[in-house]
């Protein structure tokens, strides 16, 4: 697996991916996450994935030279979040192809986050989920290292604020 660096012509793959995340969740009965129409049909939904692809670090991970998944990152929280009282990197996006599910493309796109917070000199990295249905959403980033801080609605949705420190680089000798 390759994580490459990805930017504003991403929109249409991360839409993609959104689409079957969406269609796999309805078949598995969990619609309440990101409901159960596809995110391309949604014209603000376009809109905000457009906007995170062109101002946000957009990573993508290649599995043989395809897309498996994509992760955005940036300096601070969506709105609907409060900014952390210390820099961070922000996890705003990540979805996998659900065709490399359960191939730890998630979980090796989460390190590449916490490679760029050393990187960056940064010690938090924060992300938020979905904190509803079985929790298993939230256990999902609790198995990669992060720690719940708080719960929080937007609208009806409910939501789960993790975080995780991260050690400096190590000195160069």
């Amino acid at each position: 697996m390759e994580i490459i660096r990805g930017g504003a012509a991403d929109a249409p793959l991360i839409l993609a991916m959104l689409d079957g995340a969406v269609a796999w969740l309805v078949r598995n009965g969990r619609p309440g996450q990101w409901g159960s129409e596809p995110w391309s049909a949604d014209p603000k939904r376009v809109e905000r994935i457009t906007a995170i692809a062109r101002d946000e670090d957009v990573w993508v991970a290649r599995v043989d030279g395809r897309p498996a998944g994509v992760m955005a990152t940036g300096p601070a929280p969506p709105h609907y979040v409060s900014a952390a009282d210390e820099p961070e990197l922000y996890i705003g996006l990540l979805v996998t192809d659900r065709e490399f599910a359960g191939h730890g493309v998630g979980s090796a796109l989460i390190a590449h986050a916490l490679d760029e917070a050393r990187r960056l000199g940064v010690g938090l990295v924060r992300v938020d989920c979905y904190g509803g249905d079985d929790g298993r959403l939230v256990g999902y980033y609790r198995g990669n290292g992060f720690d719940p801080v708080r719960t929080f609605n937007v609208g009806e949705w409910p939501g789960q604020l993790l975080s995780q420190r991260v050690d400096s680089p190590p000195a160069s000798a």
